[in-house]
């Protein structure tokens, strides 16, 4: 993965975690919890989804800076952050419901 795309997914994935706490306050971790999350969510979606071809970076013979590439690229990074985010804070929030 090229910097500009990896870059893009970090950044697009932490706001995708961000906004995915704001829209579900019962499973926001605060500020910075969601961030992290979809930081690294951000990274591991952005990396899976440009191994199956749907990212931009992974499409033959287009350029990484290619608007829909970005976009694309973006979008795959926020989509993967937020659900991230929403799982962990899920997961965190069924082990305290049930100690």
């Amino acid at each position: 993965m090229e910097i500009l795309p990896l870059i893009t997914v970090l950044i697009s994935g932490g706001i995708g975690g961000v906004l995915a706490g704001r829209l579900m306050p019962r499973v926001s971790m605060g500020k910075i919890g969601n961030l992290i999350a979809g930081i690294i969510g951000g990274g591991v979606g952005g990396y899976l989804f440009d191994m199956v071809g749907m990212s931009g970076t992974g499409v033959p013979g287009a350029g990484a800076t290619d608007l829909r590439n970005i976009f694309t690229t973006f979008f795959a990074g926020g989509l993967s952050g937020g659900a991230v985010m929403l799982a962990i804070g899920y997961l965190i929030g069924i082990k305290n419901k049930y100690n």
